[in-house]
């Protein structure tokens, strides 16, 4: 029998011996596990139980008092037309309980009501309460669908997706009616707003729009953005609609922060588009700069065109220009364009257009000043809140909107990303149909 070689040796070492073995799983679920959920079985009924009591408990405080009706005023207590069980479905699970119905016997009138159910802030058959808030939550960070799933595996509840996408729709058009109010109340020259104790020395606006897909099309201008106001706290604004409706936004929100007082200086940074600078008019005090890098961005393109795309001339010749914008030479920039001798036509056009957009924004383009003053040259906060807001949750594969959801999960999305998700226990949901 031969002696084995040097490849053989090589081989019986570097070769497994017996085929890959299939990976396994335990034996049963660790005991943690099966404790936890023993535990959430078994008190789970016994919370529903002590819910339905509590309910019962406010509605003997409210029995013996019929209501006036709201509808017409009328001095007349209104009629109790008996009552009968209602369900909805709480946190706990679904609850059934027995609940007085009044009617307005004023003639023309006939409007009824529920008081116990108006208290307690529910709808027959609806989801409410903890759960709905709950499953909005649920269906502004991931699709309805999915929503539905991780609300079993976290509540242990069943629902579906459609019950999630209506619980958002409620809570999502009381959210949007309430910042509604709010800045026409602060839009009104009747308001008397008290001037901050301690307000900024400046708040920084990145004002920007992004695009949605969008099951209905008309003629509206509809601009989402998304504002960065302060260089050291953030908070975010967002629209669906008219470019006015953004900056009235915007002012409601600066007042609702205290963070406009009387020597503030607003900092509102743009793209160039007219939309931004016309409104921004509406701040006394203001500072308007052009983000850098559309200015740089625009330079380029006639960079591409004159020199080509990936030549070494371009570069050098867009980094000297890129170092004298950020020193504040704008003008001595604008100056050696206009010495520039086309080669072509549409060469001749785009330099044009490079001249007039920089001389157009000049005096928004002192980007060693701002720079010196801290207010940051950029828009990336504003773009960055765009992913936030709207690309991760709004923008994906396939999905288009109506306006209307649309304009109610933005509303929730920016409640969330404020850390302000708690105003929601004090919203009434709304009665989305």
């Amino acid at each position: 029998m031969s002696r084995p070689t040097k490849r053989d040796r090589f081989i019986a070492a570097h070769v497994a011996p017996s085929a890959a073995q299939a990976p396994t799983l335990l034996d049963e679920i660790p005991r943690i596990i099966q404790l936890e959920r023993e535990v959430e079985d078994e008190f789970r009924g016994q919370m529903m139980q002590r819910l339905k009591e509590k309910i019962e408990d406010v509605d003997r405080a409210m029995s013996g008092h019929a209501p006036v009706c709201e509808k017409c005023h009328s001095s007349h207590p209104m009629k109790s037309r008996g009552r009968k069980k209602r369900t909805f479905i709480t946190r706990f699970g679904e609850i059934s309980v027995w609940v007085q119905t009044y009617r307005c016997i004023e003639e023309g009138c006939g409007h009824t009501c529920r008081p116990l159910m108006d208290a307690l802030g529910i709808e027959t058959g609806r989801i409410s309460g903890m759960l709905a808030r709950l499953l909005a939550l649920l269906g502004v960070v991931v699709p309805y669908e999915l929503a539905a799933r991780l609300a079993f595996l976290f509540f242990g509840v069943e629902v579906s997706a459609m019950s999630v996408w209506r619980s958002v729709q409620r809570l999502g058009a009381a959210c949007e009616q309430y910042s509604e109010e709010l800045a026409r109340y602060h839009a009104d020259p009747r308001t008397e707003v008290e001037e901050p104790a301690e307000a900024p020395d400046a708040v920084v606006l990145g004002v920007d729009g992004c695009a949605l897909g969008m099951q209905v099309r008309d003629t509206s201008e509809r601009v989402s953005t998304a504002a960065r106001q302060s260089v050291v706290r953030r908070a975010l604004v967002t629209c669906l609609g008219k470019a006015d409706q953004v900056f009235d936004l915007l002012w409601s929100k600066l007042h609702e922060l205290c963070w406009l007082g009387p020597k503030t200086v607003v900092v509102i940074v743009g793209d160039g588009a007219e939309w931004i600078w016309n409104r921004a008019k509406m701040f006394s005090n203001r500072c308007e700069i052009l983000d850098f890098w559309h200015a740089v961005e625009k330079a380029w393109e006639f960079a591409r065109l004159r020199y080509g795309q990936g030549s070494k001339v371009g570069e050098k010749w867009m980094s000297r220009l890129s170092t004298d914008l950020r020193g504040g030479k704008v003008e001595a920039v604008i100056a050696r364009l206009r010495r520039i001798t086309p080669s072509c036509e549409e060469e001749r056009e785009k330099l044009e257009g490079l001249i007039r957009y920089f001389d157009t924004n000049k005096q928004r383009m002192r980007y060693d000043e701002y720079l010196r003053l801290g207010y940051g040259i950029g828009s990336g906060a504003v773009e960055s809140a765009h992913k936030q807001v709207t690309h991760a949750r709004m923008r994906q594969a396939g999905m288009r909107w109506s306006e209307s959801g649309a304009r109610r999960l933005l509303a929730l999305r920016v409640l969330l990303l404020n850390d302000n998700w708690s105003m929601l226990d004090r919203l009434m949901m709304a009665p989305v149909v």
